[in-house]
């Protein structure tokens, strides 16, 4: 599956106001009893998108700080999981990181965007043609002949020169949104539209690519960055990509060696969407549940503190208010 950048900026104060007044009225869904006492407690299960995941832990964490009789079970499988479970009430919430389509809506999908991050194409550290891969990038085009059509079958075609090393695409097995978003980055396709040998879950591809000098995968921000150090994790670096296709990485394209650079690219939308994307709490319905209402509003209040400390960009003070809405 990020320091905080606090921008004094109207819309930010429209946040703050937005969150003070909605937590005044609505303190941790007003589980304190007259004697101050916490009288919160039980069970909340979560399962779906790795892209979610270690931020969903970390919120789990925190909340069960506040209210310690409150358990909290998280377990990542993919986005497709996380949907069909929470469809068939098999948890309370699933994790999500893909729009949600017409016939999950029509299935009675009930969503909350809590978090921003996005997929980046990935490279293991050693790779053959590092150097201009660094100075060039690679051009949606590039990609989509690595990943869609196979045009594309050594290092030296990719970056013109004469490399015979073999290009290993890797993709995801799996039903997730990190391939949903690959896929639609690369002109509009879809999940099984591309080609490589299928790794299971976030964590696989990550392995997969860092254990081949030949290999290329996509993975989302918190497989790549390290947390702590915000640098990435050793044996795997990122291909640029070359936004304006000039041939070279200008300087304004060239945001990707640490975390804090990607998420402001992706805060201020010089890195695209797809593949960056919006982060979802899905359900069978609008939660009927107190506590899990109660840890929804959390989320979208006070749990904000933490997303781009954990690796996350937050959601836009409008679309805060407006997920809030949905939990009245």
């Amino acid at each position: 599956m990020k320091k905080v950048l606090c921008l004094l900026s109207s819309a930010s104060f429209c946040l703050a106001i937005c969150v003070f007044l909605f937590s005044s009225c609505n303190r941790t869904g007003n589980t304190n009893s007259k004697d101050g006492a916490d009288t919160l407690k039980g069970k909340i299960s979560i399962s779906g998108a790795f892209a979610l995941y270690p931020m969903v832990v970390r919120w789990a964490e925190e909340f069960q700080k506040l209210h310690p009789r409150v358990t909290i079970n998280v377990s990542a499988g993919g986005a497709g999981k996380g949907m069909a479970d929470a469809l068939s009430h098999m948890v309370d919430l699933g994790m999500y990181s893909k729009e949600l389509s017409p016939e999950e809506r029509a299935k009675g999908a009930w969503w909350v965007a809590v978090a921003k991050d996005a997929v980046l194409p990935t490279i293991n550290s050693m790779n053959p043609v590092m150097s201009e891969l660094k100075s060039r990038g690679l051009t949606r085009q590039k990609f989509f002949d690595i990943f869609i059509s196979q045009k594309i079958k050594t290092w030296g075609e990719a970056v013109g020169n004469n490399s015979k090393a073999e290009v290993q695409a890797f993709t995801r097995s799996d039903a997730c949104g990190a391939a949903d978003m690959w896929a639609k980055y690369l002109k509009n396709k879809k999940q099984e539209d591309i080609q490589g040998l299928g790794v299971n879950g976030d964590p696989g591809v990550a392995d997969a690519v860092r254990k081949n000098p030949d290999g290329i995968g996509y993975n989302n921000l918190g497989y790549v960055y390290e947390n702590q150090s915000r640098k990435l994790y050793p044996g795997i670096s990122i291909i640029p990509i070359d936004l304006n296709e000039n041939g070279r990485i200008d300087p304004d394209e060239d945001f990707y060696s640490t975390l804090d650079g990607v998420m402001k690219a992706i805060n201020d939308g010089k890195y695209p969407s797809p593949p960056a994307r919006e982060l979802y709490f899905v359900a069978g319905g609008k939660p009927g549940s107190k506590l899990v209402i109660t840890f929804l509003q959390w989320v979208l209040g006070d749990g904000q503190k933490f997303v781009t400390e954990a690796g996350y960009v937050i959601v836009p003070a409008g679309k805060i208010a407006s997920e809030l809405q949905k939990l009245q």
